[in-house]
């Protein structure tokens, strides 16, 4: 079994047991529920058809079970749909709640003209989706399967809503039953919003700090820590209702190229991508992950057909992934508008050619029409078999009665701001913002911070605009002169600054980027990251970092700070964690992720099992 392979790794997991338990009752309760409904309803314009009630069935304690059991409800959906739907049910569409009427009609029109599979859900606000959500199902003739990229909550993508960090961070967190914690949370909101299907965990395993598109939203370099975490991320959602769609098979960590942009090249031979790249994904597909997405690579030793994308290599998708891992539930493509897959497949010929591959489910196209138009002559030119559309289109079926489809209810609106900011995933985030927090240099046991006499101390924030939170925090334990500057500063800006600092015996440095997100480059002028170095050589200075950990390759020297603390990323819990362990409030629990160089190497953090006391 999985604990025998991964001991050590996943031990952790057992403290999960006792929830998952209670999880799992709730969850046979609710499908229990589900399959008693009495009647269905399916709608076309203007014309309601009824279908037969289903007879109770077993419960199916997950998606990959109900995909195995035979459905009434799905064999009667399917027969009222016609060819080019069946067709049209294997497909997802994109959707924005902040683009205005014109575009909202237009989405509807999509969903009325061809009764696409499903929706995935990016930029808007919760109310406003919630409502078209609505809309959109009730236009619907056979129910939508709605889903999102929420690797960090659907605050990753709605305002009003609670964002959780990204997976970087939790890759510094010893204790996994957080990350579940998370997972759960996140199937929560997800449900209150009526959405099925979260395009994470990332099972990614970063091990080159080039990659310029996985980096921090990867658990780290470790394959057993990404695969325990995204076990963790995995089982909090899917024990909430939620298919969780791990990615991006069979693995992109270890590139230097964005296939949003071009298609990379994974050169490795096959021993290294069965030990390390496609480990998680393996256990995890053990494990019973509902959903997994196909990335857009090219790689040789599995497919040597020049500039084919894994998306569209049957060798990949059908050979390795469906035969050989055994994995039975829902392939979903990438995004298909990516330069990964369209620079050498135009529209239409693409999707079709990863639907012979062996996808289920064709994620964000660019044209719906010539989709269905190339899977049409796909099918004519004897590549692909109705017989094979029947078999996805009902797994796709079988998916939408699990998640409750069968029985559609529209999104309550009252209270629903309340409801997705629950006062639960703030006290989540505190404590994983709290277990994140990395010390890597203490050098002088300059921590914790203690203020006597005459002992001056300056706060600098390198990129913010305003006193930060930290600033403020800082300032209920010490008295302090507090300065910002921008990343961008000029020659003249660094001088004054630099003048002014010297008067002061301990200066608490903070760095933040561009964003509340991680960067993969703080974008720092040259004459600000001079000033770091020159903070950092004069060992009266304690730097955080609240960003990225491999931004700390853009400072040399760096390392000879007098301390250096990792927070990860700007969060309001971050920032108050990361003040209260300079001055002893907090222990020090976190491990790097990741391998930085040959400073900062993963596994480093000086732990303290109690609050940094004198």
């Amino acid at each position: 079994m999985f604990s025998l392979n991964l001991k050590s790794g996943l031990a952790i997991l057992s403290r999960l047991s006792l929830c998952t338990i209670s999880f799992v009752a709730l969850l046979l309760s609710a499908c229990e529920s589900a399959g008693t409904k009495k009647n269905v309803l399916s709608k076309k314009i203007g014309v309601i058809v009824a279908t037969p009630p289903e007879k109770p069935r077993a419960a199916a304690t997950n998606l990959l079970e109900a995909l195995e059991q035979p459905s009434a409800w799905v064999d009667s959906v399917y027969s009222t749909l016609t060819e080019e739907e069946r067709i049209a049910q294997l497909i997802i569409i994109e959707a924005f709640s902040d683009k205005g009427a014109k575009y909202e009609a237009e989405v509807l029109n999509m969903v009325l003209k061809y009764n696409i599979g499903g929706i995935i859900f990016f930029q808007g606000g919760p109310v406003r989706q919630a409502k078209l959500t609505n809309k959109y199902q009730a236009a619907a003739k056979t129910p939508l399967l709605i889903s999102m990229d929420a690797e960090t909550g659907i605050g990753m993508r709605l305002d009003s809503t609670v964002e959780y960090p990204f997976q970087i961070m939790l890759g510094a967190v010893e204790d996994n039953g957080l990350v579940y914690r998370m997972g759960a949370e996140i199937g929560r909101e997800f449900k209150r919003l009526g959405m099925h299907v979260n395009f994470a965990p990332v099972a990614d395993i970063n091990n080159n700090p080039n990659n310029p598109i996985i980096s921090y939203r990867s658990f780290g370099e470790d394959r057993l820590a990404v695969t325990a975490k995204s076990l963790a991320f995995m089982r909090g959602m899917q024990e909430n209702g939620i298919i969780a769609t791990a990615k991006h098979f069979p693995g992109h960590g270890d590139t230097d190229i964005d296939s949003h942009h071009d298609l990379p090249i994974i050169p490795f031979e096959r021993q290294r991508l069965d030990s390390l790249e496609m480990y998680p994904f393996r256990e995890l597909i053990r494990n019973g992950v509902g959903g997994i997405m196909v990335a857009h690579m090219h790689i040789p030793q599995l497919d040597p057909t020049e500039n084919l994308p894994s998306t569209l290599s049957k060798p990949i998708v059908t050979d390795l992934l469906k035969q050989e891992l055994g994995f039975k539930g829902l392939v979903f493509t990438d995004a298909m508008v990516m330069k990964g897959v369209t620079k050498y497949f135009p529209p239409g010929e693409a999707e079709a050619r990863a639907l012979i591959a062996g996808n289920d489910v064709l994620e964000r196209l660019n044209s719906v029409e010539k989709t269905i138009a190339a899977i049409q002559q796909a099918i004519q030119n004897g590549e692909i078999s109705w017989d094979e559309i029947e078999i996805r289109c009902k797994k796709m079926l079988s998916a939408k009665q699990w998640v409750g489809l069968d029985n559609y209810q529209p999104i309550e609106l009252e209270n629903l701001y309340q409801d997705l900011n629950p006062a639960e995933a703030d006290s989540t985030n505190k404590a994983i913002a709290e277990a994140a927090l990395t010390l890597l240099k203490n050098e002088k046991r300059v921590l914790p911070v203690r203020q006597r006499g005459n002992f001056k101390i300056a706060t600098v924030s390198f990129g913010a605009t305003r006193p930060t939170v930290f600033q403020r925090e800082i300032k209920k334990y010490a008295q302090t002169s507090d300065f910002i500057i921008s990343r961008k500063a000029n020659a003249k800006e660094v001088i004054k600054l630099q003048q002014q600092l010297r008067s002061y015996d301990l200066v608490l440095v903070a760095l933040y980027g561009p964003s509340v997100r991680p960067s993969n480059n703080l974008g720092y002028s040259q004459h600000t990251t001079a000033l770091i170095h020159h903070l950092a050589k004069s060992q009266k200075s304690f730097i955080t970092l609240f960003d990225n950990p491999y931004t700390l390759n853009q400072f040399d020297g760096i390392q000879k700070s007098k301390g250096l603390l990792l927070a990860y990323q700007p969060h309001l819990h971050a920032q108050k964690a990361a003040a209260r362990l300079l001055f002893g409030g907090l222990p020090a629990r976190g491990k790097l992720p990741v391998t930085v160089n040959d400073y900062f190497k993963y596994g480093d953090g000086i732990s303290k099992d109690k609050p940094i006391l004198p």
